[in-house]
């Protein structure tokens, strides 16, 4: 079998970009699978986007992808591209967190299992016991997340206010027991299944990798916690989910997946929740199958998806 290799970067918009990654990979006798671009239209500060799916012949593929990696380094100085190259036939390895609702978490494992999703669910992280079965059944380790001094092995007798600092110590302290624990682990990024707690700056900086999280409405409308009983109350005629990237802000990230449903005035808020579940689950799939193909790129608080 051949090497696939996926390549995606980034530029400014500039005549002979395509032509010198071209020749690159012809010299090298890379066989071009697939190819996408994208230029934005921005007269003061155009940029280009491309994704290349191309093969290399694996007797001689070590010393030819050495060769691209050499001249597209090149490239940074003269065209100042930011690029990744990673192997189309290795899967990423996913953290799952999830709280008490199964569905999201399902879809994932039942994607991962049929061949739909190219992905390695490597362990799940809950804030909850709940959902321990499903990971045991599925043979994927289960870490339970402590929500109390005893758990994190704190001694609270032994902290200066510990009763007026405790929710944001046990908070500081959890997000430490994950990152320890998800350190065991080779992870590539982190699917927030329905994991109803807000991580911290610290944490998501700490993590240094992506985060791809489903929030159950249509965003920018309805952010935060209760997103189902705000739509019942504006009397929408439409409920969405969203998949977005996770930064600082709350619901705020780029964008990678939505989807919308129809509901009508005799739907009470569980309806919406029960037809939102739907929707919630498949969004989060396919936001999922994007990043782990290499089909995304970032902008701003935007993203191109390379279909």
């Amino acid at each position: 079998m051949n090497r696939k290799l996926i390549l995606t970067f980034s530029c400014p918009d500039k005549k002979g970009i395509v032509a010198a990654i071209s020749k690159i990979l012809f010299e090298n006798n890379a066989n071009i699978l697939e190819s996408n671009q994208h230029s934005t239209k921005s007269v003061l500060n155009p940029h280009f986007y491309m994704r290349i799916v191309f093969e290399l012949d694996r007797a001689d593929a070590e010393k030819n992808l050495k060769n691209i990696k050499i001249e597209f380094n090149e490239l940074i100085n003269i065209f100042n591209i930011k690029y990744e190259l990673n192997d189309g036939s290795i899967k990423k390895n996913a953290a799952v967190f999830v709280s008490k609702e199964d569905h999201c978490l399902y879809e994932l494992l039942w994607q991962t299992g049929s061949g739909d999703l190219f992905l390695n669910i490597s362990c799940i992280f809950s804030n909850h016991n709940d959902l321990s079965s499903i990971a045991n059944f599925y043979n994927v380790p289960f870490i339970y997340i402590p929500s109390n001094f005893t758990g994190l092995n704190i001694n609270a007798n032994n902290l200066k206010s510990a009763t007026f600092y405790s929710n944001s110590l046990i908070k500081n302290v959890q997000e430490q027991f994950i990152l320890n624990e998800i350190g065991k682990y080779n992870i590539d990024f982190i699917i927030l299944a329905k994991y109803m707690v807000i991580l911290s700056a610290d944490f998501i900086n700490s993590f240094n990798k992506k985060i791809i999280n489903i929030h159950h409405s249509f965003l920018p409308s309805f952010p935060g916690a209760k997103p189902y009983v705000q739509a019942y109350e504006k009397g929408v005629k439409i409920i969405g989910a969203t998949a977005h990237f996770v930064n600082e802000k709350l619901d705020d990230g780029p964008i990678i997946e939505q989807d919308v449903i129809r509901i009508n005035h005799e739907d009470d808020v569980d309806e919406l929740k029960k037809k939102g579940k739907t929707i919630e689950r498949t969004v989060l799939a396919r936001a999922v199958k994007f990043f782990v193909e290499d089909r995304i790129i970032e902008y701003g608080n935007k993203t191109i998806i390379f279909m």
